[in-house]
């Protein structure tokens, strides 16, 4: 077995080679860099992490490292649907180290070669949910094509683009063609369309009289021959003579049965065109001066091609699932409103989150969350499946987590048990890159504000996924601070937020309405704290912070762990390095808190030197007083006029905390 593999390494090392020869694109764009500059060694740093990285994130793996500025590098990894985790980390690595020997000095390179299934991309600008139609890549084989071409093309296309945040690929087959198309998964199902019909209308205009090939560009690619060079699934569009034409694309080959009518479709051509442009054009002024007019009054805003209509659920469907939202069905209930498990008739299982109509969460407020939660799926996110909006109704549908909330869990003497420290070591994970993701990964600049042991559910597999973001605010890529009039949590302000009584607000949000992306971090501290001690952080506050403290300066801080851990049930190296991060993020000044991209870098990189942390800022319980803030009219009039809904254009990090 050892030598199969071996020489399996052998060959596909020598079909690596001659297939990157010249699959590289090195980008001049007038920005070069030098040798051992910092752009250099976060170049290096990040193309030699993407290997592990990308097998672990399911194929695709996006990611920056430096801090904001010309030396920050942006980088991506993606490899075809059909491979596994362990050859897409073998391709992905071979691809990434070419790419450090062939583009010296370039700040902007990509390699997605026709034979090799991956794409491996770097740049000193943003990467993630940016459309790249440019520079392409094009390999061809010397044949004919069919007439069936541009119809599996088309199928193909919308397969690909209709596909999930975590995979846009498609396969299909026509007769003896085989077509395989492919989008980074951070692209909008609109974006994918047109990359792939670009490349699509390319190779039609290139290549029509040649059998085979591929068409890449940064952000996509295309390849078709007449053998099988993919693995057939399921989900492969397969297509035959009799097959309906596509109704949005030019077959390739159009031919006549004689002169006189390719003559007369000519003739037809040269008058009609122009006319149908005209109309065209007339419409489109017309249509855009109407969609102008009512803007402002529409709901249904469209975002990387979502449509909200796409996710509006009858009442009457979702008051069966929940049996007439039943109390038996009840799953919590919050300050905003009660949760159902509900389930249709189709199986499929469902939860409910049914607002209060006193809960003074208005209108905007309700259509904000379902914006951000729309916009935002990844996996560590909890993933909204539609609303409803009838009679006096509010309703938000998510998918149904079965394991319920961490806090179930974390603070059960028996069901602690349950959870070992590589469980918990994994939740830890999961909850970072998922704030990572709300903070500088999504197009927007997300403060969740709500974070808090009870608001992160737990999968079949104990994967962790961040829930309600009934207040969470967007940010402009510049703007990583706000004061707010009114301190938010969990319960109304007058009668003392749950959040601050059990610790999970920053102090400086809560005394001066101080709100940043540090203000999560703190709360995040908080989190790691708990899940370490299997104890409430409510228990170290006064005497408790400074037992905290003193086991961590005098080297006995294996004394915070919870009892259950202790001994030889996990890596005591693993608990004193998460209880270090943990006090770094719970630190008294806000500005020495580290950032969530710091935060994961040093939970998976155990060679980050760590700054020691100053006294946690846990409140005193006994003279906490709990009042709205009073802001200047300055920072309320910049709150109020802030855009609801920005571009997280530009995302800031570090590599150690400061």
């Amino acid at each position: 077995m050892y030598l199969n593999n071996l020489v399996f390494a052998f060959f596909l090392v020598i079909i690596l080679v001659i297939s990157l020869t010249n699959a590289q694109t090195c980008l001049e764009t007038g920005n070069n860099f030098t040798t051992n500059s910092p752009f250099a060694r976060n170049r290096n740093l990040i193309l030699t992490s993407l290997p592990t990285n990308v097998s672990k994130d399911g194929g695709f793996f996006n990611t920056s490292i430096g801090e904001e500025g010309p030396n920050r590098v942006y980088a991506q990894a993606l490899c075809r649907g059909d491979l596994s985790g362990e050859d897409c980390s073998v391709y992905v690595n071979f691809t990434a180290h070419q790419l450090l020997s062939s583009c010296k000095n370039q700040t902007e390179a990509f390699s997605w070669d026709g034979d090799i299934p991956c794409l491996v991309r770097y740049s000193d600008k943003s990467l993630f949910g940016v459309i790249a139609l440019e520079p392409i890549q094009e390999g061809i084989n010397p044949n004919a094509i069919t007439d069936l071409w541009g119809e599996l093309m088309e199928a193909v296309a919308k397969k690909a683009s209709m596909g999930s945040s975590k995979l846009k690929y498609a396969t299909g087959v026509a007769e003896e063609i085989q077509a395989l198309m492919q989008c980074t998964p951070d692209l909008s199902e609109s974006n994918c369309l047109t990359c792939l019909r670009t490349l699509i209308r390319r190779y039609t205009a290139c290549c029509r009289t040649y059998q085979g090939g591929y068409v890449e560009m940064p952000s996509c690619r295309m390849r078709w021959d007449l053998y099988t060079f993919f693995s057939p699934t399921a989900d492969t569009v397969r297509l035959s003579l009799s097959s309906p034409p596509p109704d949005s694309i030019d077959n390739p080959l159009i031919t006549t049965k004689d002169n006189k009518e390719s003559i007369s479709s000519k003739t037809i051509a040269v008058i009609v065109v122009p006319v149908i442009v005209l109309v065209a054009i007339v419409a489109a002024v017309f249509v855009l001066r109407r969609k102008m007019k009512s803007s402002k009054q529409d709901m249904n805003n469209k975002d990387n091609g979502l449509e909200l209509e796409s996710l509006l659920f009858q009442l009457k469907s979702v008051i069966k699932a929940t049996n007439n939202f039943s109390h038996d069905n009840m799953l919590g209930q919050g300050g905003f409103g009660a949760v159902y498990k509900g389930r249709f008739d189709d199986g499929q299982e469902i939860a409910v989150k049914r607002l209060f109509n006193e809960s003074g969460k208005g209108d905007d407020e309700f259509k904000n969350e379902v914006m951000l939660m729309a916009r935002l799926q990844p996996r560590n996110l909890v993933r909204l499946k539609g609303f409803c909006l009838e009679r006096k109704e509010r309703l938000l549908i998510f998918e149904f987590v079965p394991n319920s909330s961490l806090d179930h869990f974390l603070f059960d003497p028996n069901k602690r048990l349950l959870i070992d420290w590589d469980t918990r070591y994994k939740i830890i994970t999961g909850i970072a890159r998922g704030l990572l993701y709300l903070h500088e990964d999504s197009r927007y600049r997300i403060i969740h504000r709500d974070l808090k042991a009870s608001n992160i559910l737990l999968d079949e597999e104990m994967n962790p996924k961040i829930s309600d973001f009934g207040m969470a605010r967007l940010f402009k890529a510049d703007q990583t601070r706000d004061n707010t009039r009114r301190v938010a949590g969990t319960l109304k302000v007058s009668i003392c937020p749950s959040l601050i009584a059990n610790g999970y607000m920053a102090p400086e949000y809560v005394k001066r309405g101080k709100l940043s992306l540090k203000s999560d971090v703190y709360s995040f501290g908080v989190l790691i704290l708990e899940i370490i001690s299997g104890d409430k952080i409510s228990h170290f506050h006064n005497n408790g912070r400074i037992f905290l403290h003193i086991n961590w300066r005098e080297g006995t801080s294996l004394n915070l762990v919870d009892e259950y851990l202790r001994g030889n049930r996990g890596s005591r190296s693993e608990m004193t390095r998460c209880i270090h991060i943990g006090l770094l993020c719970v630190q008294a000044n806000d500005e020495n808190r580290p950032s969530m991209n710091s935060v994961l870098l040093m939970l998976s990189d155990t060679s980050i030197s760590m700054l020691m942390p100053s006294t946690p800022a846990f409140m005193n319980l006994n003279s906490a007083t709990i009042v709205q803030s009073e802001t200047s009219a300055s920072a309320s009039s910049n709150y109020n006029n802030s855009d609801r809904f920005t571009r997280n254009e530009v995302t800031v990090s570090t590599l150690v905390p400061r």
